[in-house]
């Protein structure tokens, strides 16, 4: 199995900046794609974006196109989030995730969350 650590995390002001990590390691070889989901106070987990190991090809949910930017390094099995123009309601817990195939189902893999909270 993969574990998944995520960190970077915190408490940021409307319009401020931040910038999540995820560190990927044991069966990272069967790796498709790696990405990010969240889940607010009262809401159903929701994806945000994700990127292909391989190509490296990103996918964003409409909600934060132009605001968030993925990226993986291969080398160090690592996925960051570089999260800008950071809104009240991009306020959740945000979750890790990488899958060996190319849909998001019972094989997928999940880390523990870290809080990213956006205030006004």
């Amino acid at each position: 199995q993969v574990q998944l650590v995520e960190s970077g995390g915190g408490l940021v002001q409307a319009g401020g900046s931040l910038r999540l990590s995820c560190a990927a390691s044991g069966r990272t070889f069967s790796n498709y794609a790696m990405g990010w989901f969240r889940q607010a106070p009262g809401k159903e987990r929701e994806f945000v974006a994700s990127i292909t190991w391989s190509g490296g090809r990103p996918f964003y949910a409409d909600s934060v196109k132009g605001r968030f930017t993925i990226s993986r390094d291969s080398a160090k099995n690592t996925v960051s989030l570089q999260m800008n123009s950071l809104k009240p309601e991009d306020t959740a817990v945000y979750y890790c995730a990488t899958t060996p195939y190319v849909t998001w189902g019972p094989a997928t893999n999940w880390g523990q969350g870290t809080q990213v909270t956006v205030s006004s």
